[in-house]
């Protein structure tokens, strides 16, 4: 459980860093790393919708910022 979670929070971490490059210079990298390969890119951008509603579940469902209030 908690490695599904860490490699969703570096997964999600990878392609928010990739679309600020995409937005700073245009320079699509997530495009570059699967040579213009439509399926394997549109199955890597499924990928960050996974981790996303697997880090939602887990926030939720476990409550990490309870101990905050």
């Amino acid at each position: 459980m908690k490695l599904t979670t860490i490699f969703c929070c570096t997964l999600l971490i990878v392609f928010g860093l990739g679309s600020c490059l995409w937005a700073l210079t245009g320079i699509d990298v997530l495009r570059l790393v699967t040579s213009g390969n439509l399926p394997l890119y549109r199955a890597l951008l499924s990928l960050a919708g996974i981790g996303a509603l697997w880090l939602l579940f887990w926030l939720i469902a476990f409550r990490p910022t309870r101990s905050l209030r």
